[in-house]
């Protein structure tokens, strides 16, 4: 892998910045977008319709992912008819279970078969990935975020779940697993390697874009020149 533009795999920018993201989706290699009430709430965003509309009205011509907020079922799925309805573009966060461990699998049914375009977020395990794959309606677009980094948290190597993962969803043709939660710039080329269809990298990730293929050597020596430059910088002496 020498380039970006050698990944198979799609990269979404994940943030809630909005300059940063309608920057982000003014490049080439990033084909879609991603926020959540986290990132919003860590941006300083107060007013959750007024934001993503405005966010709408910039970016209409790549995929944008909007998280629902309630905790109470039913008004996820009512929030979610809402969100769904703002752009053509718009796919809608559901999370695989609401804060008590109730399943979302009847919510996500039900959106997936009026076609709303889900994005079943905060999954951890292929048994959250099966139960997910029984309800999505395989002619509705849709995806499953599967959150590799913080699988990989707890010391558990992700990609096997991963793997396993592309190979439940394969027989739903218009559903894409994301590798969600990115810890290194590592993990994008992890994600290519094994087919994922999408991976989602905050600003931190993004900006290393431009190191895939660089020269060791190169890297070697500029690391040594920052050394001896911040030590001057420093006046250090002995």
């Amino acid at each position: 892998m020498n380039n970006i533009s050698n990944l198979r795999i799609k990269i979404f920018a994940d943030g809630a910045n909005l300059d940063s993201m309608i920057q982000m989706a003014k490049k080439p290699f990033i084909k879609g977008l991603t926020t959540n009430p986290t990132l919003m709430r860590q941006s300083g965003v107060t007013n959750y319709r007024e934001f993503a509309k405005s966010v709408l009205t910039m970016i209409s011509d790549k995929p944008i992912s909007f998280e629902v907020f309630s905790d109470n079922l039913y008004e996820m799925k009512k929030q979610a008819l809402e969100i769904a309805s703002w752009a053509e573009n718009v796919y809608v966060k559901i999370p695989i279970s609401n804060s008590d461990g109730t399943s979302t699998t009847g919510i996500i049914y039900d959106l997936s078969n009026k076609g709303v375009k889900v994005n079943v977020t905060a999954c951890l395990t292929t048994d959250q990935v099966v139960e997910i794959s029984k309800v999505l309606n395989p002619s509705i677009s849709s995806c499953v975020s599967l959150f590799a980094g913080r699988i990989a948290d707890t010391g558990i190597n992700p990609i096997p779940i991963m793997q396993q993962s592309l190979e439940l969803l394969s027989p739903l043709k218009s559903c894409e697993l994301i590798w969600a939660s990115p810890r290194e710039l590592l993990n994008v080329i992890q994600a290519n390697e094994i087919g994922c269809h999408i991976i989602t990298a905050t600003s931190n990730i993004l900006d290393k874009l431009p190191l895939i293929g660089k020269d060791l050597n190169t890297y070697s020596l500029e690391t040594v020149r920052m050394f001896k430059d911040d030590a001057a910088a420093s006046g250090f002496n002995l």
